[in-house]
């Protein structure tokens, strides 16, 4: 295995490492303010365990290498509704950005075929 997919493997794993343990997790069990944060952002808790579904649903698919780039849309897609969330309380949004675009260079280094897409020719009309 070369070393561009050993580094796309890790920042794959870590970054879905913190989506199911550091994000996902959270919304499925009780701890001390829960409520009160997610009310903060205009959310229930019921709303966030679906959420917390989808989040850890994502993760997964981004893992699987036949469903990996399906995955990375959706968790493009999850991300960018993590942004507005953000915006919308006026608090920072740029960290979802950051993981979003280090999901696709982790993509992108596991498998070469998704940077192939930047440089596609299109086709003449």
């Amino acid at each position: 295995m070369s070393k561009s997919k050993i580094a796309g493997w890790v920042l794959s794993a870590l970054l879905a490492l913190f989506l199911i343990g550091a994000s996902g997790v959270p919304k499925f069990i009780e701890w001390e303010g829960k409520d009160e944060m997610f009310a903060k952002m205009g959310w229930t808790a019921d709303q966030m365990f679906k959420v917390g579904v989808v989040e850890v649903a994502v993760a997964v698919l981004f893992l699987i290498p036949q469903t990996a780039f399906v995955g990375a849309i959706l968790l493009t897609g999850y991300l960018g509704g993590a942004v507005a969330a953000h915006v919308r309380i006026n608090e920072p949004f740029f960290f979802p950005i950051i993981m979003g675009v280090i999901a696709w260079v982790a993509l992108g280094l596991r498998d070469g075929r998704v940077f192939g897409l930047l440089n596609a020719k299109q086709p003449e009309r």
